[in-house]
């Protein structure tokens, strides 16, 4: 889907917008910029979890080992535990 490129949104002029638009802009902005630091967080678990869980690097049959699959579950529970500590000391110094 072709918007007109880049070169044409940044000759957009924002203040001809309504109040209410700028802030749906603002807020669109917001969840796109929420949905990429999730998306990075879970390519850098993967990256990380496959790492360390397929040494060779390639996955033989199409499907995990008796190794690897055990391996990669416990790695995500682990990122997931890890940011539950995160969250909650976050939360607690915020109060």
């Amino acid at each position: 889907m072709d918007l007109g490129g880049s070169s044409s949104l940044s000759g957009l002029d924002l203040s001809k917008l309504s109040d209410r638009d700028k802030q749906e802009l603002q807020q669109f902005v917001v969840n796109e910029s929420q949905k990429a630091r999730i998306q990075a967080s879970i390519h850098s678990l993967t990256d990380t979890c496959f790492r360390k869980c397929i040494p060779s690097g390639t996955v033989k049959n199409g499907k995990l080992d008796k190794y690897e699959e055990p391996c990669m579950r416990q790695c995500v529970d682990r990122f997931l535990d890890a940011n539950m500590v995160v969250l909650r000391e976050l939360e607690r110094l915020r109060q």
